[in-house]
This record gives structure tokens, sequence and C-alpha cells, in this order.
């Protein structure tokens, strides 16, 4: 965990509420890992005092990028902020995701819950085990990946799908769903999770998800009518971010914990909804 001046580089909107800031800042993204998170002080006044966290949308051992939605007066503060300029920040926080057989992953995103997921997706394929064409040595030699995660992707609207092109752009297989149906399957991307769970082998399969509460309470019954590890990134509001003020606990099977400590990833199965 650091604290640091992020220099940002770029701060563009991707939809009419949704904006991705890329910062300049080694330290904090030198260590990342997929489904961390950062603590971002959005207003250098008296205007907006608490930081504000935002998962880790992608890092590179030199920068780190946050895609967020605008929500309430911190987050439009951020929308205003220019390249050149700096954030104090803190991180990278919490416990991320697992990776467990690479080949078998299952990704679900709903809404801005595509935000950490991408990172995680990256991770997966540079794990995925490949298959070599031409003799070793030869110059031209080429690596093929020999299987893709999928990645479902859940919007209220076409307007509003998130990240589909960059999700492919990884190496990702993509399946879209809206609730009105003007892309992809037409419903809930959970019920577009069981419709794709019929024709994966259920046993080598692992799902790891983002998304509203209800979304991922339901995540999480899929997982266990099919006995599937599945593995949830909470959203709670986060005051201080490294568990000190208890304001982000979650019922668990093993008693109250903290998401920002904790979590944000947790086994969908130890969560009391």
């Amino acid at each position: 965990m650091f604290q640091a001046k992020a220099k940002v580089i770029k701060n563009i909107a991707v939809t009419q509420k949704c904006y991705k800031i890329v910062l300049l800042c080694h330290a904090l993204s030198k260590g990342a890992q997929p489904g961390q998170f950062l603590m971002v002080k959005v207003d250098n006044g008296s205007e907006v005092l608490l930081r504000r966290p935002f998962g880790i949308h992608a890092a590179n051992g030199r920068s780190a990028e946050i895609l967020y939605e605008v929500v309430g007066r911190g987050t439009e503060i951020l929308t205003r902020k220019k390249p050149g300029e700096y954030l104090d920040i803190i991180g990278p926080l919490g416990k991320g995701f697992s990776i467990l057989d690479p080949r078998s992953s299952i990704l679900v995103a709903g809404g801005i819950g595509v935000a950490p997921l991408l990172f995680l997706a990256e991770e997966i394929v540079a794990r995925l085990p490949v298959c070599r064409t031409g003799r070793d040595g030869q110059a031209g030699q080429s690596r093929k990946v020999t299987s893709k995660p999928l990645v479902l992707i859940g919007a209220k609207t076409k307007k509003q799908i998130l990240c589909e092109k960059e999700f492919k752009k990884s190496g990702c297989e993509v399946e879209i769903s809206t609730d009105d149906g003007s892309k992809g399957f037409k419903g809930k991307v959970s019920e577009l999770l069981k419709r794709e769970l019929s024709t994966v082998n259920c046993q080598q399969s692992a799902i790891y998800a983002c998304g509203p509460k209800p979304m991922l309470q339901e995540i999480g019954r899929i997982a266990k009518k099919y006995k599937i590890p599945a593995q949830i990134s909470l959203e709670e509001h986060m005051a201080c971010g490294i568990g000190a003020c208890l304001g982000c606990v979650v019922k668990t099977k093993q008693g109250l914990k903290r998401v920002c400590k904790e979590g944000p990833v947790f086994s969908a199965e130890e969560i009391i909804w």
C-alpha cells in the first residue's frame, strides 16, 4: 500500500455518465492485483472531504486506469480533472481475485461492474496455456491461445454497454444481454449465465462477477445450483479504505467482515444476503 501523487494522463467520457481516467504512478500500479481498489482524494478543498473508492480497471506497472460512473458530487468533481493535474491516492487496497483454472473462466459484469473485470480478464489471458506454431528458435514463431475467457456483460440498453471492444481486444469471448433486448440476449445477465452454463462443463468452470447486489445474489444462487466456485466483488460505501472505521462491513458465515480489508472480493457462498 502506498500514498502517492498520481498524474492525470487522460480523463475522457466513454458514455453519457461513465468516464475513464488514466493515472501515471509507478508505485500504485506496479504491485496492483485484479480486484483491488484505490482510494482517491477527488477534491483538494473542503467540498468533498472523504476519499472515494474505485476498482482498478487496468494497470501495467507504469500507469493505472479507473472506469467510473458519475453518481454524486465526488465523481462529478473527478470528471473535471485535466491532463497534467495530480490526484492524491492511496492503494492498491483490499483482497483481489484468486484465479483458479484460467482455461475455464466465466466473467459476469452488470453495468459499471465491468470496471475491475477487464484487469482480471487480461491477467487470465496472460496465464492461459498456449500452443506454438513453427520450430523453436525460428523467426516469425507465433503463439496461439488455446482457450478464451467468456465474458458476459449486462446493461439496461445497448447504449449503456461498457467495454465490449476492450474485452474482445484482450482475447475474450463476449456475450451481451440487455434488459430491453436492444442488443444480444434479452433479459438479465444472470439469465444469460444460466443459458451459457447449459453448454459448458460446469465441473471445470469458475465464475468471477461484479455488479449490483441483486445480480450478485442471483449469481451466488446459480453457482450453488451448478456447484461452480464463484468469486464476487462487492461495492460498498467506504470512509477509510483500510479497515479502521468499520463502515463497510458485510455479514458472512464467518461473522462480520470488512469489504475494504477482507474484500472486496469474496467467495459467493460465504456471503449472507
